[in-house]
């Protein structure tokens, strides 16, 4: 099959019902009808996602996120700065026919992006409506960040993917809530800095915490146990290094790049699980820019709250 025909067998699969393997330019995606409330269970049955979890419409353009959601001044500047990529909004529903209430996870508010991917544009252009997409791992799992590893975690519910290679950034979206006051409730590949340059400070997530995706006190979570911030591996303990002077193969960037470290970060921990070892060993990560999102995940991943 040629480009257009594979986009147009996934848009079918789509206005069928069915769910597709969706690359973006973040991690990859497992992509239902936003409006669809059977074809977004699927979504939770693949996924073993809890259903108070909330799920990102994704769209292919600003106008169509206008129709979904209320979008105040701060919310157009942000997007204007940073759509089509790795932001998302949380703002007030204005279409809760567009995004079912189950997608929602039962709020008055949704969640909205436009993801850079040249194949996830052209499948939203073609499907012609909100999508769904959270990441295509099973929940509190590592996200996929290839064709492969997606297909491994939540193919076989799938009707129909698409391979975009690897994921260029490797990590969630940034997501930002705009109900009061500005909140950063989810760090990612927008930094807090690029925010606040065009919004102002940013508020504690506490007070709008429920509503954004991936902020379970254990997510993103391989099968073996992890230790953070650790100067040197103990026996049995397979080492996640960060900068020079750290062995290979699992090394996030032995440049000390944090945009190579968020690349590398959940196919790391893949690695890392298959490695045949007791636990894994984490150096310790700045945390600064991309390394507040970063720290955040492994967080999570180990089973801390916060």
């Amino acid at each position: 099959m040629d480009a257009a025909a594979d986009i147009e067998n996934a848009a079918a699969a789509l206005r069928a019902g069915g769910l597709v393997i969706l690359p973006t330019e973040t991690v990859y995606g497992l992509a239902a009808d936003a409006s669809d409330p059977r074809a977004v269970a699927k979504v939770y049955e693949a996924k073993g996602r809890p259903a108070f979890n909330p799920l990102i419409a994704h769209v292919a353009e600003v106008a169509t996120a206008r129709r979904i959601a209320r979008f105040d001044e701060q919310a157009e500047r942000l997007a204007a700065r940073f759509w089509p990529g790795p932001l998302t909004l949380v703002l007030p529903v204005a279409d809760e026919r567009a995004v079912c209430d189950l997608a929602r996870a039962g709020l008055d508010t949704v969640a909205v992006r436009a993801p850079a991917h040249p194949l996830a544009h052209a499948l939203l252009e073609a499907f012609g409506g909100p999508l769904v997409a959270p990441s295509a791992n099973r929940s509190g799992r590592p996200s996929p960040t290839t064709f492969a590893d997606a297909m491994a975690e939540t193919g076989a519910a799938a009707a129909a993917g698409l391979d975009g290679g690897p994921c260029r950034i490797g990590l969630e979206s940034t997501v930002v809530a705009l109900l009061d006051l500005p909140r950063l409730l989810r760090p990612g590949a927008v930094t807090r800095a690029e925010i606040e340059a065009v919004v102002g400070p940013l508020s504690e997530a506490e007070a709008d915490a429920k509503r954004s995706p991936g902020r379970l006190a254990r997510h993103y979570a391989p099968d073996l146990p992890m230790r953070l911030n650790a100067t040197e591996p103990r026996d049995g303990e397979v080492w996640l290094g960060f900068g020079a002077g750290f062995p290979e193969p699992l090394n996030l960037s032995p440049a000390g790049d944090l945009a190579e470290a968020a690349a590398n970060l959940f196919a790391y921990l893949r690695a890392a699980d298959r490695s045949g070892a007791s636990a894994i060993a984490v150096a310790p990560i700045p945390g600064d820019g991309l390394g507040e999102a970063i720290n955040d995940r492994l967080r999570r991943a180990a089973g801390y709250v916060g």
